[in-house]
């Protein structure tokens, strides 16, 4: 799914309005009247207060609009016109008159206002600001806000959380409302994936407005939203007449005394991800536990306790390293050798990230398409410290570019960057920031290149697959009791959900009988 940026948006609606040949009232009218529907499917006209909160640009018009219909349908609204400019949208104007004809008089507010009673079991219709806000709100605003959220009502936002920027961090968290729930027109925000800003969001949900599917498809963005939809074209089906060779020979360097477990997770995760054959490389200590917690995978031997050369004769597909490598000096320079003969592709994670960004010179080393796997810190050592997530992503795009590598920024969203682009991942939970976590989606994305996948495809399935299998195993565990070795056990069960089809819901008759 394609995440569009606000500008983006603007001009979708004038080209949905030029193509379409509509008003613009039009558009905010179909925008209301999905709201409406969202909301009477799940109320049932509920003898519930709705306190509907406008600002006077065309997020407040949506809120103006969607009072309409839900006075028309009974609904016992109250609305507010936070009034915190003299300049008014044409929509919302438009709407505002429509809603006096039906002699809904709403309240407006200002500065010398005093804030509304509203019951914890109300609900809030946050419209005050949409996606156009360049400033933060006036300070009556936020005390408005903060009145709201003190309310402990449930808050439903029009499009976006007011406050929030589109392309930029906040400059004051209690500016921004916090939603229960936010109604996204025609496609979600980036905003909303982002550790700053996703916070804000509990929950969120898409509405289709009609913008015109021909600037949706043709537009290309800096970010897409990965899901199943998006991954299954990538799955490369196995075929009968095939052998174990067929599906590559996947290597995995690291391990150092008291480390090798992170080898193991790797090296399983890479077999169960589909890889035909499976080499650790380790040093000695870490022989007796390989072969015997993962007798599948061959070994490779060298140094007692840290390695301190890589050399080998056989031929992999493609090599993983840096899982539990450490960053001895030995190891550093054997990391450097390596890197200075080294023609397959690589996916580097940990210590081996580590070393990359204590001796950047290294990184010119690095074959095309090189995947990086670091989490926050090791991040840092690469590109330098950041403001905020804005600051990181466009650092993070400037360091793909410059040395042709795919960068994976783990996180509660884990963001695969590769030059100007940024994939979003869907899957995944608060049980995965575990030890080992990372091991095991290294090994994924190792085996899912030897077996053929380009590196980009790799690390955008692998990150799912790795998610998904921790959605999958935690089902059984709990978010406190979730280990990475069970995030390898599901990694099965994942690749078995791209194809499960969703059950049908049952219609209302069925439930009442059943």
């Amino acid at each position: 799914m394609k995440l569009f940026s606000g500008e983006q948006i603007y001009a979708a609606d004038k080209f949905t309005i030029a193509k379409q040949q509509i008003s613009s009232d039009i558009l905010m009218e179909r925008a209301a009247v999905q709201i409406f529907n969202w909301i009477h499917t799940r109320m049932q006209g509920a003898p519930v207060k709705i306190h509907l909160f406008c600002g006077i640009g065309n997020n407040g018009g949506d809120g103006i609009a969607l009072a309409r219909h839900l006075q028309e349908h009974g609904y016992d609204i109250a609305v507010y016109v936070v009034n915190y400019s003299k300049t008014r949208s044409k929509d919302f104007l438009i709407n505002l008159e429509r809603l006096k004809d039906r002699k809904i008089w709403p309240e407006f507010l200002d500065a010398d206002s005093p804030l509304p009673t509203i019951g914890k079991d109300d609900i809030i219709v946050d419209a005050i600001f949409g996606i156009g806000l360049n400033r933060s709100p006036d300070p009556w605003v936020v005390n408005l806000m903060g009145h709201l959220h003190k309310t402990e009502a449930f808050i439903l936002s029009v499009d976006i959380p007011s406050g929030l920027f589109t392309d930029r961090a906040p400059s004051d968290e209690n500016a921004i409302i916090k939603a229960n729930f936010v109604l996204s027109f025609q496609t979600p925000k980036l905003v909303f994936f982002l550790p700053d800003t996703g916070s804000y969001i509990d929950q969120w949900e898409v509405l289709d407005i009609g913008l015109d599917p021909e600037y949706l498809m043709t537009t290309e963005t800096a970010y897409d939203l990965i899901g199943k939809h998006d991954v299954l074209p990538f799955y490369i089906p196995r075929k009968k007449y095939s052998h174990k060779g067929t599906y590559g020979h996947a290597m995995v360097v690291g391990g150092s005394k008291g480390k090798i477990g992170a080898v193991i997770l790797a090296s399983k995760a890479c077999l169960k991800s589909g890889a035909g054959l499976v080499t650790a490389y380790v040093p000695d200590c870490g022989y007796v536990p390989l072969q015997t917690a993962l007798p599948e995978a061959m070994v490779l031997t060298e140094g007692e306790e840290v390695i301190s050369s890589i050399d080998f004769e056989m031929v992999p597909s493609v090599i993983g390293i840096g899982v539990g490598l450490g960053t001895h000096d030995n190891t550093t320079k054997a990391f450097s050798d390596f890197l200075e003969k080294n023609q397959k592709p690589l996916v580097i994670d940990a210590d081996g990230v580590n070393i990359l960004g204590k001796n950047k010179d290294l990184l010119k080393k690095l074959p095309s398409q090189t995947i990086l796997t670091p989490h926050p810190k090791e991040l840092e050592r690469l590109i330098g410290k950041w403001k905020d997530d804005f600051d990181k992503l466009k650092k993070t795009k400037t360091f793909s570019k410059k040395y042709n590598c795919i960068v994976v920024i783990k996180g509660a969203h884990s963001i695969t960057v590769y030059d100007d682009k940024g994939y979003i991942n869907t899957t995944g939970n608060p049980g995965m920031a575990t030890a080992g976590s990372g091991d095991a989606l290294t090994g994924i994305i190792t085996g899912l290149i030897a077996q053929g996948y380009a590196p980009l495809k790799a690390a955008i399935f692998g990150v799912y697959l790795h998610g998904k299998a921790g959605d999958i195993a935690v089902e059984e565990t709990a978010y406190q009791a979730l280990t990475a070795s069970d995030i390898v056990g599901g990694i099965g069960k994942a690749f078995i959900d791209l194809f499960k089809m969703p059950e049908p819901q049952a219609t209302a008759q069925e439930e009442e009988t059943a």
